[in-house]
C-alpha cells in the first residue's frame, strides 16, 4: 500500500489573520499611490470645513510611451564621409550610444527608442521621444552635442592646375582680356561709358543703369578704391583694373568726406556683474588691478600686457587689437575716450559696461567715399578651378579620447575655463601634437567653429588642455556635462522631424482598458461559475495583484507602451494559470476524502513545483529579451518581469492566506461552494 505524503499543517489561525491584514493594509497603500488624487479631494474637503491642515497625497501620473501619449519622433543622418568605410557602422552605433545617453539624462525621458538604419550607403538614426511635446528642445539637446576637434596650421599648399584645367583658365582669361579690351576702344572712340556698360558690363545689377556702383566699399573693393584715391572726378581709367574677380573699366563719378577712422588696441579688466564678464574681480580690485597695469604700461609692452592679464575673450591671441573703427561704431564712453587721445598714446582707466579699459591709440586718418561705375568683364583665379585648402587640418585628437572634463577658474585671471584631461591615446595624440607645433598655433574647435587658437609655448604631456572660450559660470558647466556625456564621433543632420499626436494614443489606451477590462471580468465569471468560492477569492487576489503592479509601475517610474501592457496582461495569465492548479489539485484531494483545511494546504504544496517552473521559465525568456532588446521590446521585457514576480506573490500568498480564512468559517470537510465536495 503506497504512503501518503505528508499534510502540511499550515500556519497559525492567529498567524493567518496577521497576513491578511498586512494584504489588506498593502493593497489600501498601493492604492493610495495609484489614485492618489480621489483620497486628495476628501483631504481638501476635509481641510476646508476643519482647517486641520491634512498633508495630501503625492500625484504622480503614469508614464506613458510614444505609442500612448504621443510625443517626437526625429531622424537623424550621420555625416558618415571623415570615416573610414570599415569603421562607419562603428562609428554611428557610437552615434546611437550618445544620443541615447543624452536624452535619457538631458530630457529626462526613461524609455526613449533610438535604433540605427542603414538606407544605400547613408546610415539614419532614429530617435522617438514619448512625451515631448516641445521638438525644438528635443533638436537642440540633441543636435547641440558639442563636437570637439583639435586641429592645426594646414601648410599643404593646394595641388596644380591639370593641363585641361589650366588651358580652359588660359583660355576664359583670354576671352576676358579681348572683352575688356573692345570696351577701351569703343570709350576710345568717344563712345559713352553709359552705352560701353550697358553692351559690355556682365554686372546685370548696374549695367543698365551706366554702370553705377554708387559709394564704393574699401572693404569690398579695395582695388578700385586705391584707384580712385588718386584721379580726379569724371575720370576713366585708360587701362583695365584688375581685382581678383575680373577685369574693369572704372569711372570716378564723385567723392565725399567720410569721417575719421582711428586704429587702436585695449586691454580690458572685468569685475563681476559686468557685461560678459567671467572673471572673479570685484569692482575696487579690477580698478586697482587696471591701475597698476596703466603704471607699467608702454606703446612697447602695450600687447604683452594685454595677452597677459586682459580679461577680454580672445586677448591672448590678438593682443587686445580693434582694428580700425569709425564713429558710432564702439561704446559711447570707449568712443569718447579714444577720439579725444591724441595718435600714440596711452589713455585710461575708462570704464563701460565692460569694465575698465587701458586703450591705446595707435592712429587716425581722414577719410573718402568714392561713387564709382565700372564695366565689369568676369575672370578667373586658379582657386576658382581648385579650391583653396583650409587654414586648419584635423589632428586625430577629438573628443572621442576625451577622459574627463570640468569648469575651472584661471588662477591669475580668474577666468572661467573648462579643464579637458585625455586617455591614454589621447595623451599621446596631444603631446606629438604640442611637439611638433612648437611656438604654432593648435586651433580647438568645438561645433566646426574655432573658439580658441593658443600658441604652443612647448610640448606638453600631461595630456590635459583647457578652452576659454567667453563663457560664463553656466555656459561652461553646460559644455562639460555635454563633453562628459560623450562627444559625437560623426555630425548628424536631422532629415526629418514629427510630433506624433496624442489622440491615436489615447484612443489606442482607450480601447486596451476596455479590452482588458471585459477580460478581466470574463475571467472572473469563469472562476466564480467553474470553481465556486475559491474562484471568488482568486478573482480578490487578482484584483490585489493589479493594484499591487500599478503601484510598482508608478513608484519605478515605468514606461507603459501597448507592447508593456500586452506583458501585463500576459502576467495576469500567468497569475490566472496558478490559481487553477491549484484549484484542480484542490478538488483531486476533496474528492479523495481529505478533510477541507489539509485539503487547501495539499493543494498549494503539491501545486508549488509546477507553478515555480512555469514562472522561472517565464522569466528567463523575460530577462533575455530585456538584455538583448532595445526600445518597446525592452518595455515588454520588463513590465513581464515585474508581472511575473508579483503573480507568485499573488498566487501563493494572496490566495493561499485568503483561502486559509475562509477554511477557518468553514464545515471541516467543505460544502457545495468548493468544487469537489462530496455529500455524505
Amino acid at each position: 500500500m503506497a504512503q501518503k505524503a505528508p499534510v502540511s499543517r499550515g500556519d497559525s489561525p492567529k498567524e493567518v489573520r496577521y497576513k491578511f491584514v498586512g494584504i489588506i493594509a498593502l493593497t489600501i497603500l498601493c492604492a493610495l499611490i495609484v489614485v492618489p488624487q480621489h483620497i486628495n479631494r476628501i483631504i481638501d474637503s476635509v481641510n476646508a470645513q476643519t482647517n486641520i491642515g491634512i498633508p495630501k497625497l503625492p500625484e504622480r501620473d503614469f508614464n506613458f510611451g510614444l505609442d500612448l501619449q504621443g510625443g517626437a519622433h526625429l531622424i537623424y543622418q550621420a555625416k558618415t564621409d571623415i570615416v573610414p568605410p570599415a569603421d562607419r557602422a562603428s562609428a554611428v552605433e557610437g552615434v546611437r550610444d550618445v544620443i541615447e545617453r543624452r536624452v535619457r539624462g538631458g530630457l529626462g525621458v526613461s524609455e526613449p527608442l533610438v535604433q540605427t538604419t542603414r538606407v544605400g550607403q547613408e546610415y539614419r538614426i532614429i530617435v522617438e521621444l514619448p512625451g515631448v511635446t516641445d521638438v525644438n528642445t528635443a533638436i537642440k539637446m540633441i543636435g547641440e552635442t558639442p563636437i570637439l576637434e583639435f586641429k592645426e596650421e594646414n601648410n599643404t599648399p593646394p595641388r596644380e592646375l591639370t593641363a585641361a584645367e589650366k588651358k580652359e583658365l588660359d583660355t576664359f582669361n583670354a576671352s576676358s582680356t579681348r572683352r575688356i579690351n573692345l570696351a577701351l576702344a569703343d570709350l576710345r572712340r568717344g563712345i559713352s561709358f553709359e552705352e560701353v556698360a550697358k553692351k559690355y558690363s556682365e554686372d546685370d545689377t548696374t549695367k543698365n543703369n551706366g554702370g553705377d556702383l554708387g559709394f564704393v566699399s574699401q572693404v569690398l573693393q579695395p582695388e578700385l578704391v586705391e584707384w580712385a584715391k588718386t584721379r580726379q572726378v569724371g575720370e576713366t581709367s585708360k587701362e583695365a583694373v584688375k581685382t581678383t574677380i575680373g577685369l574693369n573699366v572704372v569711372k570716378k563719378l564723385e567723392e565725399r568726406d567720410a569721417g575719421k577712422e582711428v586704429s587702436a588696441s585695449h586691454l580690458l579688466i572685468c569685475y563681476q556683474g559686468a557685461a560678459n564678464c567671467t572673471a572673479a574681480y570685484t569692482k575696487e580690485e579690477a580698478l586697482s588691478k587696471i591701475n597698476g597695469l596703466k603704471v607699467q604700461a608702454t606703446i612697447q609692452n602695450f600687447s604683452n600686457l594685454v595677452k597677459e592679464f586682459s580679461t577680454e575673450p580672445g586677448a591672448a591671441e590678438r593682443g587686445g587689437d580693434l582694428g580700425t573703427f569709425k564713429k558710432d561704431t564702439m561704446v559711447q564712453a570707449f568712443e569718447d575716450a579714444v577720439w579725444d587721445a591724441s595718435s600714440g598714446t596711452i589713455v585710461g582707466p575708462v570704464e563701460t559696461e565692460f569694465g575698465y579699459h587701458l586703450i591705446y591709440k595707435r592712429g587716425e586718418n581722414m577719410l573718402k567715399d568714392y561713387r564709382l561705375a565700372w564695366v565689369f568683364v568676369k575672370t578667373k583665379q586658379k582657386i576658382d578651378i581648385v579650391p583653396a585648402a583650409d587654414v586648419w587640418k584635423f589632428t586625430g585628437l577629438s573628443g572621442k579620447q576625451l577622459k574627463r572634463a570640468e569648469v575651472t577658474q584661471d588662477q591669475r585671471t580668474g577666468q572661467v575655463q573648462v579643464s579637458l584631461q585625455f586617455n591614454e591615446e589621447g595623451t599621446q595624440l596631444f603631446s606629438d601634437i604640442t611637439t611638433r607645433n612648437a611656438r604654432k598655433q593648435v586651433a580647438i574647435f568645438l561645433d566646426n567653429e574655432a573658439i580658441s587658437t593658443p600658441t604652443v609655448n612647448e610640448p606638453i604631456t600631461s595630456g590635459s588642455a583647457v578652452i576659454t572660450g567667453g563663457f560664463n559660470f553656466n555656459e561652461a558647466r553646460v559644455l562639460a556635462q555635454r563633453l562628459n556625456s560623450g562627444a559625437l564621433p560623426v555630425p548628424v543632420e536631422i532629415i526629418s522631424q514629427q510630433k506624433v499626436d496624442a489622440t491615436l494614443g489615447a484612443d489606442s489606451l482607450s480601447k486596451s482598458f476596455k479590452a482588458g477590462a471585459a477580460g478581466l471580468l470574463l475571467v472572473m465569471l469563469f472562476l466564480v461559475v467553474y470553481y465556486r468560492l475559491p474562484g471568488f477569492l482568486a478573482f480578490a487576489a487578482l484584483l490585489v495583484y493589479t493594484v499591487v503592479n500599478l503601484a510598482i509601475f508608478k513608484t519605478l517610474g515605468v514606461t507603459l507602451t501597448l507592447s508593456g501592457i500586452a506583458g501585463f496582461i500576459l502576467s495576469i495569465g500567468m497569475a490566472v494559470d496558478s490559481n487553477v492548479l491549484v484549484f484542480e489539485r484542490l478538488k483531486e484531494e476533496l474528492l479523495s476524502g481529505r478533510m477541507l483545511k489539509s485539503a487547501v494546504e495539499e493543494s498549494f504544496l503539491r501545486s508549488w513545483p509546477s507553478i515555480r517552473d512555469g514562472h522561472v521559465t517565464t522569466l528567463i525568456g523575460a530577462v533575455v529579451l530585456m538584455w538583448f532588446g532595445s526600445g518597446f521590446v525592452q518595455g515588454f521585457a520588463v513590465v513581464l518581469i515585474i508581472g511575473v514576480l508579483t503573480s507568485l506573490f499573488s498566487a501563493v500568498t494572496v490566495t493561499r492566506t485568503f483561502m486559509r480564512i475562509v477554511t477557518q468559517l468553514s464545515k471541516e470537510k467543505g460544502n457545495s461552494f468548493y468544487l469537489g465536495y462530496k455529500q455524505e
